[in-house]
């Protein structure tokens, strides 16, 4: 099994942030998408950044990995010593710390129903879905598995066909609006007992999600900017046209209700735009000439009153 270094992945400092993180795995996932890069090894990609962004956005399982980090990278031997197998079987973590899911069952017969998890790693599943028996109980334990789907499947509900043991296959619905973290019970799909598939909601690179809201960053032009105007914005539904209101600043939320994720009861949340202003880097010498008029016609200081 092969070490995943997460930071390496996201390309950061073991000290960075969740500001720094987000914003590398945007960056990235924007890069890779498969929607979006056709290049051979894209796929691949994009499921290591979305991997490691599992991890690190996470300060639960953020602070599980560390541990293993510290350990693997200070020569604390092989992974399988390290993840404490052989010593105290499967599903106790080093330090003795809880596993982040509470999940027990025969790890290879779980592949076998579900198919990795969904496209995490083995070490992330040995790390996270790490399996076994409660030493001394007398409760028959059930399956579980993480089962990985797009925000788009989220959104617009999705069906997933799964091969169990028997041979025999099985067709999941999973409903329109699912959360990370909500889990589908399959009863009696393992030979008699009860399977349960947790969802995980994949990040989306243009998408942030929060609840049953949406929050989209879209960027506009200086003269957008201050003048207003209209602007087409992605939307799970298609696109929309947007009014920019004159005098608009980086960072101002436009609220677009109703345009978000299906919630309880038929309704749905909102999607928010947030504006970024891009300046422009390089100018003709005609734009050069503007500006330069502009700037003269302006006389107030935005530091105005500002004290140091």
């Amino acid at each position: 099994m092969e070490f995943k270094d997460y930071y390496k992945a996201l390309g950061l400092d073991r000290k960075a942030d969740q500001q720094a993180i987000t914003k590398a795995f945007r960056r990235l996932a924007r890069e890779f998408h498969p929607d979006v890069n056709k290049r051979k090894g894209a796929e691949d990609r994009f499921k290591e950044i979305n991997e490691a962004h599992q991890v690190l956005a996470d300060p639960a399982k953020r602070a599980e990995y560390d541990q293993i980090y510290d350990a693997y990278k200070n020569g604390g031997g092989p992974l399988d010593d390290l993840f404490g197998r052989g010593r105290a079987g499967r599903g106790q973590r080093l330090g003795g710390g809880p596993c982040c899911y509470t999940v027990v069952g025969d790890p290879e017969e779980i592949e076998e129903i579900f198919g990795r998890g969904g496209g995490f790693s083995d070490f992330f599943q040995q790390l996270f879905g790490g399996v076994g028996r409660s030493a001394g109980s007398a409760v028959r334990p059930r399956l579980e598995s993480v089962a990985e789907i797009t925000l788009e499947e989220a959104f617009k509900g999705t069906r997933r066909r799964f091969s169990l043991p028997s041979g025999r296959s099985v067709d999941v619905e999973i409903p329109r609006g699912v959360r990370t973290g909500q889990t589908i019970r399959l009863p009696g799909a393992a030979d008699g007992e009860d399977v349960f598939l947790t969802i995980s909601v994949a990040p989306h690179p243009l998408f942030e999600r929060s609840g049953d809201d949406l929050t989209i960053e879209v960027p506009i032009t200086m003269s957008e900017a201050a003048l207003g105007g209209q602007i087409d914005v992605a939307t799970l539904d298609g696109k929309v046209t947007v009014t920019v209101p004159p005098g608009t600043q980086t960072g101002r939320r436009l609220r677009l209700k109703g345009l978000g994720m299906p919630g309880s009861g038929g309704q749905r949340g909102d999607l928010y735009v947030r504006v970024r202003v891009v300046t422009p880097t390089e100018l003709s010498k005609r734009e050069r000439e503007l500006f330069e008029a502009l700037r003269k016609a302006r006389t107030d200081d935005p530091r105005a009153g500002m004290k140091a």
